[in-house]
């Protein structure tokens, strides 16, 4: 089966739109600027998700992690009250701004073909026709239970500790 032309350029626009904003977050130094790099990370990788047939995960990508974990990210740099210089640092370079404009250029040609190529339906990947939310929440909530309150336990104590340490050095 051939895949078709906007297929393949839609996945080779998703792949090195997160590749590069995969770079970018690793090289920034405002926590800030780093956070909506990785922000703009996960839509990519949860754009490629939908196009492999799995919507499911392509929208926890986007309400978990792009979501949620950002916002105890950008919740743990307002707890180092960093000053408005810092924040600023990196959108003086031009650099930046090439960047910044490159991006929006490649994402505007992902929407334009997104919108003006009509592409052939995907083949279900599960060949009983089952629901994946019903396969993932089986497995998530018989296999690994315990895994998954392990998780949640840890997660709720890293955030009292945070809370906790930001409480001391502020109140010191």
């Amino acid at each position: 089966m051939a895949i078709p032309m906007a297929t393949q350029v839609q996945f080779w626009l998703f792949g090195l739109l997160a590749v590069v904003s995969a770079l970018l977050f690793v090289t920034r130094k405002s926590p800030v600027a780093a956070a909506l790099w990785l922000v703009n990370t996960m839509f990519c990788l949860s754009g490629l998700y939908v196009m492999l047939d799995a919507p499911f995960v392509g929208a926890v990508q986007v309400l978990v992690y792009a979501g949620a974990i950002m916002v105890v990210f950008l919740f743990v740099v307002m707890l180092l009250n960093l000053s408005a210089d810092d924040l600023k640092v990196d959108l003086r370079s031009p650099g930046v701004r090439a960047g910044a404009v490159i991006v929006g250029i490649l994402m505007a040609a992902e929407i334009f073909i997104a919108t003006r190529v009509a592409l052939p339906p995907v083949p279900a990947l599960r060949p009983n026709g089952g629901n994946a939310v019903t396969e993932v929440a089986s497995s998530l909530f018989r296999d690994h239970l315990v895994a998954f309150e392990i998780t949640s336990v840890l997660l709720l104590v890293a955030i009292i500790g945070a809370v906790t340490l930001a409480k001391r050095e502020g109140s010191a």
